[in-house]
């Protein structure tokens, strides 16, 4: 039956009938698509040009793909026509590595990088252009208006309300206030994450969904997220705060694999930078664990970059992370 389908998705594929294979494999239970499934539902939706939605699958299965450059091709396609070059680049840049030469990838590479260098060089004519316009004299080359952590962030990633803002946001990190967090936690921070911080430390993404691996989805296919602890100890909701990473591994009773870097929307979740493989100063892969499932440990991301990469908002859009990560 499962050949037979496989057979049929095919022949749609070669007559550009890309809507029959949507309509298809999504009569299916979410529960039941398998790897090859998915990639083939991903594949339709790039050919119809639902970019987002085809983001949205192919990151379900992204565990499956690690090791697949049609993975990466297939991503990093839906990420070029989003117009999201940094995915693109990072994606086509891992399926030559797994496919080297391959003249599609190596076109591709060589078009992102072209619209990188341009949007590059009409940054530069911009910033150009706004030093050259001349100061106006009754205004004081001193700004006396209040910081905000806004202007560290162009892409609306942040939801940056008053209560977001006051339970989670700090100031940027100093190299000694990281190094005192990671000496506390005995956990060395992903570089990804520290330089995220750096822009805008903690708070509350208006991306906060994260799809959940096919492979490891029972009950649930989607993960939600309250906050991003932010590195340091003068707020509850951060690393080394009063309610931070090691209060809620201990008070709960979490297992000992890592660091609780994101609070769920339910209580009895979080979502951790998992050590376990890495050992306590290497590359964490992120995992979800649910107190109310005994401790299910749930693999979302093989690095904290990619499931930042994954977030989606509430109409399922990946965010444009350009100067978020």
């Amino acid at each position: 039956m499962r050949d037979d389908l496989l057979v049929q998705l095919q022949e749609w594929h070669e007559e550009d009938e890309f809507q029959e294979i949507v309509d298809a494999i999504q009569a299916i239970p979410v529960e039941e698509r398998d790897y090859e499934l998915v990639n083939h539902l991903g594949r339709a939706l790039n050919n119809l040009e639902r970019y987002e939605e085809a983001v949205e699958q192919f990151l379900t299965v992204a565990k499956e793909g690690t090791g697949d450059p049609l993975w990466h091709y297939r991503i990093g396609l839906a990420y070029y026509y989003l117009e999201q070059y940094a995915h693109a680049l990072q994606a086509f840049e891992r399926a030559d590595q797994l496919d080297p030469e391959d003249e599609d990838t190596l076109e591709f590479l060589e078009w992102i990088r072209s619209k990188m260098e341009e949007e590059s060089s009409e940054e530069l004519l911009e910033e150009s252009v706004d030093e050259s316009v001349s100061p106006d004299p009754s205004v004081s080359e001193i700004s006396t208006a209040p910081f905000s952590v806004s202007h560290l962030e162009p892409t609306g990633f942040w939801n940056d309300s008053a209560e977001a803002v006051d339970q989670y946001v700090l100031a940027p990190p100093t190299d000694g206030q990281i190094e005192s967090v990671e000496e506390q936690l005995v956990f060395k921070l992903p570089t990804s994450y520290i330089n995220m911080m750096k822009l805008h430390n903690g708070g509350v993404p208006h991306y906060r969904y994260y799809p959940v691996s096919q492979a490891e989805a029972a009950k649930k296919v989607r993960v939600e997220i309250a906050g991003i602890l932010g590195i340091g100890r003068e707020k509850a909701h951060s690393l080394g705060g009063e309610a931070g990473s090691r209060f809620i591994i201990e008070q709960g009773g979490y297992p000992e694999i890592g660091v609780v870097v994101c609070e769920c929307s339910s209580e009895s979740e979080v979502v951790m930078l998992d050590y376990r493989e890495s050992g306590n100063a290497g590359e964490p892969e992120v995992v979800h664990v649910d107190k109310n499932e005994n401790y299910k440990i749930t693999w979302l991301a093989p690095n904290f970059e990619t499931f930042i990469q994954g977030l989606l908002n509430e109409e399922h859009q990946p965010a444009n992370l350009q100067g978020v990560l």
